[in-house]
């Protein structure tokens, strides 16, 4: 499910703060850029708060974010709706015990880890990162979680890229979106 797009002025007001940048971090690649909605507050609080009226009510008690722009977003929308956050890290960034999630992405391969006993089975989990592209990195974040008995809610995303049909590889989970590019 994708934001207001088409109720909610600030859909537009986030939409026009987001640049791309091709050929980054390589060829073909066409990088979708959110320091100017960062570099903007009203632009910025205007993403965190259409999450928080999002979830606000759902019994949240995780918001995990996908390092490292999921650690942008992740924290203020926890702190609005009373969760805990938990970050899912690059590997070797966790000090102490961990488990982890090995994945593939659009240019390469990678890891999530996460400290064990960060989340308790049962608990109620939203995953949040800056952007979904094939879906890799939320797949590993959401097995990583439920490996440990948690319930992913849904996963948040300020941006898709439809086209590389990500959506399609999160096994039926929600999925919320404030903005889309072709």
């Amino acid at each position: 499910m994708s934001g207001c797009r088409d109720e909610d002025p600030r859909i537009h007001g986030i939409k026009t703060k987001i640049g791309v940048v091709p050929n980054f971090p390589k060829p073909g690649i066409m990088f979708q850029d959110i320091t100017p909605l960062l570099l903007d507050p009203k632009a910025f609080k205007d993403a965190v708060d259409l999450f928080v009226e999002r979830y606000k009510d759902k019994s949240i008690s995780v918001v995990a974010g996908i390092e490292a722009r999921g650690f942008i977003f992740g924290p203020p929308i926890a702190l609005a709706i009373g969760a805990k956050f938990v970050p899912l890290r690059k590997p070797r960034k966790l000090p102490g015990e961990v488990i982890f999630e090995e994945y593939v992405l659009e240019y390469g391969s990678d890891c999530l880890e996460m400290h064990l006993g960060a989340v308790e089975p049962g608990e109620r989990v939203l995953v949040v990162d800056d952007l979904i592209a094939t879906g890799g990195t939320l797949c590993a974040a959401m097995n990583l979680l439920e490996r440990v008995g948690a319930v992913v809610v849904e996963c948040a995303c300020l941006i898709e890229l439809p086209d590389l049909k990500g959506r399609g590889r999160l096994n039926g989970k929600p999925l919320y979106v404030l903005v889309e590019y072709q």
